[in-house]
């Protein structure tokens, strides 16, 4: 199907959220106009940041209630979009037939706009690379479109810490699936999906430090306590502004088709310890106290510490792809990180821990 027309109307599921609000903001920037759906619009703390936007008060951003566990929220808000960046989180990842009704109930919207052409549908990295047997990482230590976990692993369920990455791939499938059947006619559209690495940057509201686990433990290393990533795995990461780009680009490419996916991420890769360490080295004025991570393991996974940072540390990540149908430059870890420091101070409040 077609892109989205340029200035043509885009509804944001998840749009008072971390990246769902710089999509809106950099959708209003390259003169979109745009539906925020979030789940409550008189929720003060977190849609007047988007109340704040010139475009709200021209009325070219207009904020719709839509509670996503609700089966019709959006049937009145999609009439008239041309495309949707579906970037809301459920309410949750264990029940997986709840998954499958909730992709069920936005994709009977969809098709019951008569207008829409395009989905993008955010999925994430762990729909990719999330293993429950690191060895698989080994024999495929390239992350790329076309790798997906071992799914046939009868480890893999929801009660093992899965339930994310099983639901990311039930909503790829379902929202492709059900843009083949929509076709051909003039009410097709094409559903192509979005893997964020881990999203750093800077935050547009209070709320949204806690909306996600990055920005949030950046903010728990500025008050002087953080803990080690799962089987110390590296950040791998995209700043939020070039994720929203990337979401954007998709909705406008004439280079992509429908069921494919897009990794969103800068290739970047760096350990939770250096992380921390980079907030003192980019922001000397701050007097950072770097903590010293906590290693919240237990002792047999830290016996293996070296053994699992060997595996990630052979890891190839690529771009090449989303690169080339979106023309997005990701911008480098260091000016993620600067930016996310000074807005979780200046947006957040957040009390920096400094050195006596």
């Amino acid at each position: 199907m077609a892109p989205i027309p340029k200035r043509g109307t885009v509804a944001v599921t998840g749009a008072a959220g971390f990246l769902g609000g710089w999509t809106v903001r950099l959708l209003l920037d390259k003169g979109y106009r745009v539906r925020a759906c979030v789940r409550n619009v008189e929720d003060a703390a977190r849609t007047d940041f988007l109340k704040a936007l010139p475009a709200y008060a021209s009325g070219r951003l207009t904020l719709h209630g839509a509670d996503l566990d609700q089966p019709g929220c959006f049937d009145e808000i999609f009439k008239g979009c041309h495309g949707l960046a579906h970037i809301s989180h459920v309410s949750g990842y264990t029940d997986i037939d709840y998954i499958q009704r909730t992709c069920d109930h936005i994709i009977a919207s969809v098709n019951g706009s008569g207008s829409v052409t395009r989905v993008v549908v955010t999925s994430s990295i762990a729909a990719i690379i999330s293993e429950m047997d690191l060895q698989e990482i080994v024999r495929r230590p390239v992350f790329y479109e076309d790798r997906y976990p071992d799914e046939m692993n009868p480890k893999r369920t929801p009660e093992r810490g899965q339930g994310y990455s099983m639901a990311k791939l039930i909503a790829e499938r379902a929202f492709s699936d059900a843009a083949i059947a929509s076709g051909p006619g003039s009410a097709a559209w094409d559903a192509i999906t979005c893997c964020p690495g881990d999203n750093v940057g800077p935050i547009q509201s209070a709320h949204q430090k806690d909306m996600g686990p990055w920005q949030h433990n950046i903010e728990t290393m500025l008050l002087g306590d953080y803990r080690q990533n799962d089987v110390y795995r590296p950040w791998m990461t995209v700043d939020v502004r070039d994720d929203a780009l990337c979401h954007i680009g998709l909705l406008e490419s004439t280079e992509v088709k429908n069921g494919e996916r897009y990794i969103a991420w800068s290739c970047d890769t760096r350990n939770v310890e250096d992380i921390c360490a980079d907030i003192d080295r980019l922001l000397p004025e701050l007097r950072h106290d770097t903590p010293d991570v906590v290693d919240p393991f237990p002792e047999r996974i830290q016996a293996r510490e070296a053994e699992f940072r060997a595996i990630w540390a052979q890891c190839e990540l690529r771009n090449d792809r989303i690169r080339a149908v979106t023309g997005v430059t990701f911008r480098p870890l260091d000016e993620s990180i600067r930016d996310c420091v000074e807005s979780l101070i200046s947006v957040a409040g957040v009390k920096v821990r400094v050195r006596a």
